[in-house]
């Protein structure tokens, strides 16, 4: 190969590597750019309830206008508010992040999700942390939330029980309601709130007066309490009514099964 013709191949080979280098710095040169001064926020040790604040600041570092086209969070607990959704280059924004810790108790993780026009980051994840601390509550819990009443007569007054169980560190105040029952601690008819003791449980005698009419019971009974994590809770009650005259019939038909 002659030098004439490796210089000529040099020569075309420089030309394409500046004519790629030049085509490349001019599409990067009208590209918008976010910039966060930080993506991820502790809290720190924080208290059970609290509604939780915090504001990511960002600049526009590039050449042409950065839009926010989206921001999304992981769960309806995070709220998030944007300003500055269109900035022109070397402007600034925020977004202020909103976080209510009610229900949560431990290290917490939440993460929002910021989609931009940038193309070197069309999606930022930021996020917040926090170290809940749940303060001493009574907890309110029921040994079952729903009873199965079984096989009841139409003249037969419904009667079953439950328990309610304060797994708290505070005393519990609990109270129930349904139109038509009367609740029992022990032989006592219950009137108004009833207490149990941190750490304690109570059987509770639930009495409702006879149906009059057959098939499929569905009943609920609201339990109400100072457990501000959970102040008010159902109880499930089921079962099915029947005759004397339709029991009798199924006793009848299944009498050499009940043999």
């Amino acid at each position: 190969m002659s030098r004439g013709f490796r210089n000529q191949r040099s020569v075309i080979f420089l030309t394409v590597l500046l004519c790629l280098v030049f085509a490349v710095s001019l599409v990067a040169k009208d590209q918008a750019k976010i910039q966060f001064v930080k993506e991820k926020h502790d809290f720190g040790k924080t208290e059970q309830g609290k509604v939780l604040t915090y504001a990511f600041k960002f600049k526009n570092v590039g050449d042409a206008p950065l839009t926010i086209k989206n921001v999304r969070t992981d769960c309806g607990c995070t709220a998030a508010v944007v300003k500055g959704k269109k900035l022109a280059p070397g402007k600034e924004g925020e977004i202020k992040i909103t976080f209510n810790t009610a229900g949560y108790e431990g290290h917490v993780a939440k993460y929002i999700y910021v989609e931009t026009n940038d193309p070197t980051a069309s999606q930022k994840q930021l996020t917040i942390e926090a170290a809940i601390d749940v303060p001493p509550a009574p907890r309110v819990e029921l040994d079952n939330y729903q009873l199965d009443l079984g096989l009841i007569l139409d003249t037969e007054a419904i009667e079953t029980k439950t328990r309610i169980k304060n797994t708290g560190e505070l005393e519990l105040l609990v109270e129930f309601a349904h139109k038509d029952a009367q609740f029992y601690q022990g032989s006592k008819l219950i009137k108004s709130k009833i207490s149990v003791a941190a750490g304690k449980s109570t059987d509770i005698t639930i009495k409702m007066p006879a149906r009059g009419r057959t098939g499929l019971l569905r009943e609920y009974v609201m339990i109400k309490s100072n457990d501000k994590r959970r102040p008010t809770l159902s109880l499930y009650l089921s079962g099915y009514s029947v005759t004397t005259k339709q029991l009798k019939e199924l006793f009848k038909k299944y009498e050499s099964v009940l043999k």
